[in-house]
Formats: structure tokens, sequence, C-alpha cells
């Protein structure tokens, strides 16, 4: 059962995540309480959605994801400052920032159960 919370955890996750970058604008004070909402919904994930055989697999990705969000819009930024896509720049960077922040709490759980397992391996 608890697998059907981390589930839903991710989904909302992401789609808070997306909700947050587009209309980042709109939220105003309420920002910082959508992003505690998406940290709190990434320790959850940690917790209770990777299961040991996929710490590996999780952790590759959650790299390359938080690794992209970072550098993302710097490759996107020669294409976005053309005419007319100019406003897609800010979701595409708020959406990528939430999910970093989504994400993040995730990994950092992920890593150190995987650290604690290695280390009390008998």
């Amino acid at each position: 059962m608890k697998e059907k919370y981390g589930d839903w955890a991710f989904l909302l996750g992401v789609l808070i995540a997306l909700v947050v970058g587009v209309f980042a604008s709109q939220l105003g004070a309420n920002q910082p309480l959508a992003l505690a909402l998406l940290a709190v919904l990434g320790l959850i994930v940690g917790f209770l959605n990777v299961r040991e055989k996929e710490v590996n697999s999780f952790l590759i990705a959650a790299i390359a994801l938080l690794m992209v969000s970072g550098g993302t819009m710097l490759a996107l930024e020669p294409v976005l400052q053309l005419e007319g896509l100019e406003v897609l720049q800010a979701p595409i960077a708020g959406f990528l920032s939430a999910l970093a922040v989504f994400v993040a709490p995730a990994t950092l759980i992920v890593a150190l159960l995987a650290i604690y397992r290695l280390a009390y391996r008998k």
C-alpha cells in the first residue's frame, strides 16, 4: 500500500512542478509554500518509491535531471531569443527549477539510504 502513496506523491510532485513553473508569476507570495510542498513530496518519494534494486537507476536519472535543469536554459537561450519564443523562457526555467526542488530531496534520501546499506552490509 505504501508504494501507492509514493506513486501518488511522484505524480503530484511533477504536476505541481509544472504548475509552479508555468504560473510562477501568478503565485506571488504562495510560491515558497508551493516549493516547500514540492520538497516534502520529494522526501516522501525518496522514502517510499525507490526499492533497493532501483537505487542505482534512480540516482543516475536524478543526477542527470538535476544537471540538465541547471544547464538547459543556457543551451536553450539562443533558441528562446527568437521572436515569439521568448515567452517560453520563464515557464521552462520555472518548471526545471521546481522539478529540481522536487527531485533533490528524494535524491538525498535515496543516496543516504544507499550509503547506509553499503556501510552496514554484512
